[in-house]
């Protein structure tokens, strides 16, 4: 399987709504919204990292990184999604493969940290543990987790983007 992880064109706007869509459409733990919330943070140019991953010319994967605040004052700090495997290549290491390229593109540009919502039994594999110190209101501790660049893991409450709250309507 020759897997190519390059940076978004114009061209994969379409493409990448698609994956997001079809990735998400039977997750649960979901609004469903997530091709929203890439489209939004595209729009507001909020969009920091968008890497797609290409099987034979089709784009089958995508990565959305964008900003993060957070309340102690914590600067360059990103989250990390939605990520997005059709079902039919998901289980494959695709989605692997772009959390290694993206983490290194997060690394090369100096951020601090990089936060995400998601299982720990996934992601701890890339290095990404709870943080008690670090939270994001209304969602389970073990469930959100970070990653510190800098060796130091900051703290406070972590605010995304308004673009998280896109429904598409």
């Amino acid at each position: 399987m020759n897997i190519t992880i390059r940076s978004e064109m114009p061209g994969d706007v379409d493409a990448i709504q698609r994956v997001t869509e079809l990735a998400f459409r039977e997750a649960p733990h979901t609004d469903h919204t997530e091709q929203y919330i890439v489209n939004a943070l595209r729009e507001s140019g909020q969009l920091s990292i968008s890497l797609v991953a290409e099987l034979n010319g089709e784009i089958v994967a995508h990565v959305a990184i964008s900003p993060v605040v957070v309340s102690e004052s914590a600067e360059n700090c990103y989250g990390l999604g939605p990520i997005s495997v059709l079902p039919s290549h998901q289980g494959k290491g695709i989605g692997s493969q772009l959390m290694v390229q993206v983490l290194a593109d997060l690394k090369s540009r100096g951020a601090e940290a990089c936060v995400l919502l998601g299982d720990p039994n996934y992601y701890s594999r890339f290095g990404f543990v709870s943080e008690g110190q670090l939270f994001l209101a209304g969602v389970p501790p073990e469930y959100f987790q970070v990653l510190s660049f800098s060796g130091r893991c900051p703290k406070g409450e972590v605010f995304y983007h308004d673009a998280f709250s896109a429904t598409g309507e």
